[in-house]
């Protein structure tokens, strides 16, 4: 078919490519086509941004600072005004957090306004219970800035509840082994403070759709 000539041109389909097509072709690039996204997000308190479930470390000075990151299925690569400030391995599995040593500040409970110590003290001044939770929520973490989104996500919650609640919501979660958001936030939905913590662990999740052990028992 492409060596036929055609009889409205005069031609076949292979002349025309030779004529007209091939001289305009460039050369194919050196690397093959990388397919990338490109989002916005912004640095927490513990300069690290959050992209598709996992965390990626920034520069410590570009805390609340909003950047461009670039992802592919291998890499990630994050970008402020036009420049590259991080390459990260792009993360599937394992640990949450991606650190690269060399964003972390000299001192880490120097460089910004929230450090352990103060969470503690704003947890205290609740009571004891809250004060637990959030120390358990910062040991779970190498380094304790990894969880101060936790906490400031803590703080908001237990601002809109009366302090007896918060500290039955905090001692709840710190009897089940609740230290992330999700969970925590989920006592409160669903009101499980109101029980007991003394039944030993128990499952935080309800939906419609779980059966319960009274399922098997039938």
């Amino acid at each position: 078919m492409n060596g036929r000539i055609m009889r409205k041109i005069g031609q076949s389909r292979l002349e025309l490519f030779e004529a007209v097509e091939r001289p305009a072709l460039a050369q194919l690039p050196a690397t093959d086509y990388e397919f990338a996204e490109w989002k916005l997000a912004r640095a927490s308190l513990d300069y690290h941004i959050e992209l598709a479930g996992f965390f990626y470390s920034v520069p410590h000075k570009l805390i609340r600072e909003q950047v461009d990151t670039r992802l592919t299925a291998r890499m990630v690569e994050i970008f402020h005004r036009g420049k590259q400030v991080a390459v990260h391995e792009r993360r599937y599995n394992g640990r949450s957090h991606g650190t690269n040593p060399d964003h972390m500040p000299s001192s880490h409970r120097s460089y910004a306004e929230w450090s352990p110590e103060r969470f503690s003290h704003w947890a205290l001044s609740i009571g004891r219970e809250t004060e637990g939770l959030i120390v358990a929520i910062l040991a779970r973490h190498r380094h304790p800035e990894h969880g101060y989104r936790t906490c400031l996500g803590v703080m908001n919650m237990f601002k809109k509840l009366e302090p007896a609640r918060a500290e039955r919501v905090a001692s709840k979660a710190v009897a089940i082994g609740a230290f992330n958001y999700k969970s925590i936030a989920s006592i409160i939905e669903h009101r499980l403070d109101a029980t007991g913590t003394d039944d030993g662990p128990e499952s935080i999740l309800t939906h419609p759709n779980l059966r319960g052990p009274q399922y098997f028992l039938q």
